[in-house]
C-alpha cells in the first residue's frame, strides 16, 4: 500500500506488509567536494573559521525569520556550515557552545561509521552473521535462524526480530524472537542496532567506547560520550561535535589529510538505498531524493520524498525529539540541529525537516 507523503504525520496505526529481496540498487557515489575546498577545524581547539552570509551571496534578511523559527520549535543548539566553515551559530533557552545535547538516533551513523572501520581493518565482514560476534543464544531464535541475521541485516533494520514486543529498546533474549526472514521487511527496531556495538566489541576484542574515540571522535576533535540509559545507548556531546562528524561525512571519511574511513565502496553503500524495502535508507543514514520511504513506528510505505523542500542528495542522521544532522554534498553544507521536540516529531524524519529547509532555501538563495 502507498500513501501520499502529505500524511505521513497524522497516520499513525494503519499496518500494510511489504516483502522482496534483499538485493539493493547499486550506490552511487556520493559527490565529493573538490581537493583543498574544505576547512577542517583543527584538532584540540576550540578555534573555528567563520563566513558570512553577505560573502556568500545569501539573503541576510532571512536570517532573523530562520532564527525566530527555530526558537519557537525548542531548539537549543542550531549550525550551519558552509564549505566547512560557520555561516550561522546560534543556541536558544539557557544553552551555549558547551552545552552537551543527547544525539538520540542519530547517533545510529556514528555506529554505521564505525563499523566501515573495523570492516576496512578486517575485524569483521558485514556479511558475516552477528552470532560470530554475539555468540549462539543472544536471542530467542534457534541457532539456524540466528545465522541468518548478518551484521548488515542490523545496520539495514532487516533482521526479521520481531518488533511488536513490548518494548523495542529490550536487548534481552526473550525480547528477540522471530517474525520474518532477514531481509523480508524493513522495520525500525531499535533493539537489534543496539546489539551493533556489541557486535563491535565481539569483534575487536575490547570495549566498543575505546575503539570508537580512538578511530573516531579523538582523530576529528569530537568531544562527548557514550551514555547508557536504560537498553539504549545515546552520545551526548556539543553541537559542534556533531558539525564536526557531518563535515568528516562531507568529505567521505577524510578529516583533512587523514583519511579515517578509506573504504570508498563501504561510504557509498552506507548512504545510499540498502535494500528494496525502504528507499530512504541507508546503513543507519536517512536519504532524501528517493521516490518512496518508510517511517520509524510504522508499517507503512510513502510516496515522495523524505523532506521535499531538502536537496535530492541530502543524506541525514534523525533523532528522536527532532535531533537533526543534514549533509549536502553537492552545496557544501552542513545543519546540526539539537534541543527539545518541535511538536511534529516522530522518532526521526517530521515535518519540522520540511519547515526548516524551506527557511534554509530562503537564506541560501534556492
Amino acid at each position: 500500500m502507498k500513501v501520499s507523503a502529505s500524511l505521513l504525520f497524522i497516520l499513525f496505526l494503519s499496518l500494510v506488509g511489504c516483502s522482496s529481496d534483499d538485493t539493493a540498487a547499486n550506490p552511487s557515489p556520493t559527490p565529493a567536494p573538490e581537493v583543498g575546498e574544505l576547512y577542517f577545524p583543527p584538532v584540540g581547539s576550540n578555534d573555528w573559521e567563520t563566513t558570512s552570509i553577505n560573502s556568500l551571496g545569501w539573503n541576510a534578511e532571512a536570517e532573523q525569520p530562520l532564527l525566530d523559527f527555530l526558537k519557537e520549535k525548542s531548539t537549543e543548539a542550531f549550525l550551519l556550515l558552509k564549505d566547512g566553515r560557520i555561516v550561522i551559530e546560534a543556541y536558544f533557552n539557557g544553552t551555549d557552545a558547551t552545552t552537551n545535547n543527547p544525539w538520540n538516533s542519530t547517533g545510529k551513523t556514528l555506529s554505521a561509521f564505525v563499523i566501515g572501520v573495523a570492516q576496512q581493518e578486517g575485524h569483521l565482514s558485514l556479511n558475516d552473521p552477528s552470532s560470530d560476534y554475539l555468540g549462539t543464544g543472544w536471542s530467542s531464535l534457534s541457532p539456524t535462524e540466528e545465522h541468518r541475521i548478518t551484521i548488515k541485516s542490523h545496520i539495514t533494520m532487516t533482521t526479521g526480530l520481531d518488533y511488536g514486543v513490548s518494548n523495542q529498546n529490550c536487548t534481552d533474549t526473550d525480547c528477540l524472537t522471530f517474525l520474518n526472514e532477514p531481509g523480508s521487511f524493513w522495520y525500525y527496531h531499535n533493539a537489534p542496532y543496539t546489539l551493533n556495538h556489541a557486535i563491535v566489541a565481539g569483534a575487536i576484542g575490547s570495549e566498543y567506547d575505546t575503539y570508537f574515540n580512538t578511530k573516531l571522535k579523538n582523530p576529528i576533535g569530537m568531544d562527548g560520550a557514550w551514555v547508557q540509559l536504560g537498553y539504549a545507548r545515546v552520545y551526548y556531546s556539543t553541537a559542534r561535535s556533531m558539525a564536526r562528524f557531518g563535515l568528516l561525512n562531507l568529505n567521505r571519511g577524510k578529516w583533512s589529510d587523514n583519511q579515517i574511513l578509506k573504504e570508498d565502496g563501504y561510504f557509498d553503500e552506507m548512504t545510499n538505498t540498502s535494500q528494496n524495502l525502504n528507499q530512504a535508507y541507508g546503513y543507519l543514514w536517512w536519504l532524501n531524493g528517493k521516490e518512496s520511504f518508510r517511517s520509524p513506528g510504522l508499517e507503512l510505505q510513502f510516496t515522495g520524498k523524505l523532506i521535499p523542500s531538502a536537496p535530492d542528495d541530502l543524506i541525514a542522521g534523525l533523532g528522536k525529539d527532532d535531533q537533526k544532522l543534514h549533509i549536502v554534498p553537492s552545496k557544501g553544507l552542513v545543519v546540526v540541529r539539537m534541543g527539545n521536540d518541535a511538536g511534529e516529531s516522530l522518532l526521526g524524519p517530521s515535518s519540522f525537516d520540511n519547515e526548516l529547509w524551506e527557511k534554509i532555501n530562503t537564506l541560501i538563495n534556492e
